[in-house]
């Protein structure tokens, strides 16, 4: 098994190379990223974190070759891709700017990757998560179940974290569901979270709930507040974990952003939704039930997301 990470050299790229390594069920990780120049120097910071990785195999026993690279070829016949690359918004840039920016960044890489490898299953991390995973998509030929987006993982570790610390149990025990756009128009399912077995509502009031579920919402803004630029933990080790799902055959069920033909009332459009993830990449889009007010706010979020389809349309039309 060989999987490619592509933004390695960031914090969120190679959390999730290293995380893979850890859990030492691929036979090699190749890092990619671009060079660095400052001046008359030249530097590789994929390599420089994969090496350094790689000399902790011997202290976290794992076997998963890590190898840093600025060249392609090195990604021949990966079997799954993940995909971080792209740049955060910064002061002065619109949000325009930042959709048209990072979807080139997604676009010439998954051509990139898919030129090396046309068989392999693409993982799409980089923001706007459900925009960018549709970018990928299209960019790639593949069929929509071999594309997805990290994004409800992520959403509903958050939850679950939150919700283990405020009734003081370990967040193994923790079952949720998170549906819809990442992040403020996510979608939470009191109904579907339980502890062991025991569901939600009858361990907690619905006041401390309403509060978790509006933290787990601004999840990633929190962070950004208190270190001053994004998570890099959480993601990486969520997209590892879906990975992993993918070349174990687990048939792992989770939230995952995935292209609708109708499902959840939805269309054409990549949202969060569960899916069951194994050999192949999305074997099955799980359809769960929602009442009246779940499903609108199901409706809301693909509302939100699809607006944001609408921008991207426009921008690369006006381009």
């Amino acid at each position: 098994m060989k999987i490619t990470v592509v933004g390695a050299g960031g914090n969120v790229g190679s959390t999730t190379a290293l995380t893979i390594a850890q859990r030492d069920f691929a036979k090699q990780v190749i890092a990619i990223d671009l060079v660095k120049k400052d001046g008359d120097k030249t530097f590789y910071p994929s390599k420089g974190r994969a090496l350094d990785q790689w000399q902790t195999s011997p202290i976290h026993g794992f076997d998963t070759r890590l190898k840093g690279s600025s060249d392609y070829e090195d990604t021949r016949d990966s079997d799954i891709c993940i995909i971080t690359a792209g740049v955060p918004r910064r002061p002065g840039m619109s949000r325009d700017d930042l959709l048209s920016i990072n979807a080139n960044i997604v676009k010439s890489v998954t051509e990139q990757l898919v030129e090396k490898s046309p068989n392999t299953i693409i993982i799409v991390v980089s923001n706007p998560l459900d925009i960018m995973t549709y970018v990928a998509w299209k960019a790639s030929g593949l069929p929509s179940e071999r594309v997805m987006g990290m994004a409800g993982i992520l959403d509903t570790a958050r939850y679950s974290a939150f919700l283990a610390e405020e009734l003081e149990v370990s967040p193994k025990d923790i079952q949720a569901q998170i549906l819809g756009g990442h992040g403020d128009t996510m979608v939470p399912l009191p109904r579907y979270t339980t502890v062991a077995g025991i569901p939600i509502t009858q361990l907690i009031s619905k006041e401390k709930l309403n509060a978790i579920i509006e933290r787990a919402k601004v999840g990633g803004g929190e962070l950004v507040g208190l270190m001053g630029t994004s998570a890099w933990y959480a993601p990486g080790a969520a997209a590892a974990q879906m990975a992993e799902a993918i070349a174990l055959d687990q048939n792992r069920i989770f939230p995952c952003s995935a292209w609708l033909t109708g499902q959840f009332g939805v269309k054409d459009l990549y949202i969060g939704v569960p899916v069951k993830l194994g050999a192949g990449g999305i074997k099955e889009i799980i359809e769960i039930e929602l009442n009246e007010d779940e499903q609108k706010l199901m409706d809301g979020s693909a509302e939100a997301v699809r607006t944001a389809f609408n921008d991207l349309e426009r921008i690369l039309n006006e381009s």
